[in-house]
């Protein structure tokens, strides 16, 4: 047997492994490295955050990443160079972390990477009867694991597709693992770029879980910040703040088919983008008012995608345990809208349940990982968009 298979088999059969999971969102703030402590699998898995960081991308790391990102006509030559550049980046900073955190790269068993995601088009955006639905994150799982010296499982959006879902949101295989409890019917809310949710019934069965996204969270925000503010996201939600919501212009923004298509559905920055709000202003005759408005207005905007999805499935007078995750968390303003629309809703943070929020999504895919390397594929049922399957390709270091 090869000797790095004999290793991965090795690792993968010990009662505890330690798993970097990496997440880099559309928001592009940075790469969030968490390292995890894994025992068992599937409903039996014990998983405990040990470190955390996002280690911060420079400005010209971040222009070359939008460069190619939610483009449909891009550098191709740029894209096959970032698909390298952004592995080695990852590796760089994960290299970084582990020297910060005095944990030697031989007591880390694997990586999860997410890679960066450039462009995401399922049928519902790309409506061509001929192509199925797609979704692209470069960043080399075999750099990572050659730079490091780790195993590296990476991505692990492709076999969601070839099964049958559209890549996204992934969040429903972790968040079933890490946070059902029964008799307690609750909702993890993750309001990243895009706002996506999972719903975990108090029964505990896997057959009716569902996660979706429901419309944008930050992306908007902060791709007008970015060009209006020069300032990279509203801090405080200080601009939105000073501003008021315009009641023409939200009903342009919320007049989309996306919010009409039922769950599960994925969306991203290539519907929901600046022309999206262009041609809103335009429709609504509001070209002309401030960009405070316009920013209280998108801030608004997101709430109410957010909230109506809940009342979608819980009605009207949504009940529900409500545990928020991700950059959204902290917009003070849009937190105090979701409060507003949804009163009966308890919202509360993963904090509540011993995951850091801001790491979330990382450990999730360490939790993927996992399960891929010890476990076997969660019944989910028959439903559309969440097949049963394992995830991620191995990449092996020599």
């Amino acid at each position: 047997m090869n000797a790095q298979i004999q290793k991965l088999y090795s690792k993968a059969a010990k009662t505890e492994r330690f798993i970097i999971g990496l997440m880099s969102g559309t928001s592009m703030d940075g790469l969030d490295i968490a390292l995890c402590s894994v025992k068992g699998s599937g409903p039996d898995s014990d998983i405990r955050l040990l470190k955390f960081k996002t280690g911060d991308y420079t400005d010209d790391f971040r222009a070359k990443i939008k460069a190619v990102f939610s483009k449909k006509e891009v550098d191709l030559q740029l894209v096959c160079l970032m698909n390298e550049h952004i592995a080695n980046t990852h590796a760089t900073l994960i290299n970084e972390a582990l020297e910060e955190w005095g944990v030697e790269k031989e007591e880390v068993d694997f990586i999860a990477s997410h890679g960066q995601t450039i462009f995401h088009a399922p049928k519902s955006l790309h409506q061509q009867a001929d192509y199925p639905n797609g979704t692209l994150q470069i960043g080399d799982g075999d750099h990572i694991a050659i730079k490091t010296g780790i195993i590296t499982l990476s991505d692990f959006r492709q076999k969601h597709l070839a099964a049958g879902g559209e890549g996204a949101p992934l969040a429903v295989y972790g968040d079933y693992l890490m946070f059902s409890k029964a008799g307690e019917d609750r909702v993890m809310l993750n309001i990243g770029g895009i706002a996506n949710f999972t719903y975990l019934p108090g029964s505990m069965d896997a057959g009716a879980v569902f996660s979706t996204d429901v419309g944008p969270g930050n992306t908007l925000m902060d791709q007008y910040m970015q060009k209006h503010f020069n300032r990279f996201y509203d801090k405080n939600a200080a601009v939105a703040l000073s501003g008021e919501v315009n009641n023409q212009l939200l009903s342009a923004l919320l007049d989309c088919g996306f919010f009409d298509l039922d769950f599960p559905k994925t969306t991203g920055p290539e519907l929901f983008n600046l022309e999206y709000v262009t041609k809103a202003q335009e429709i609504s005759s509001t070209i002309d008012i401030s960009k405070e408005d316009v920013m209280a207005t998108l801030c608004h905007f997101s709430a109410e995608t957010i909230a109506n999805a809940i009342k979608r499935c819980f009605g009207e007078n949504a009940r529900a345990q409500v545990f928020m995750s991700g950059g959204g968390m902290h917009n003070p303003l849009l937190v105090k809208q979701l409060q507003a629309i949804l009163p009966s809703c308890n919202f509360l943070t993963t904090d509540d349940l011993n995951i850091n929020p801001d790491a979330k999504e990382a450990v999730l895919f360490a939790v993927l990982a996992n399960e891929t390397l010890c476990g076997k594929p969660i019944n989910f049922g028959d439903r559309k968009g969440v097949p049963s399957v394992c995830m991620g390709k191995i990449s092996l270091p020599e």
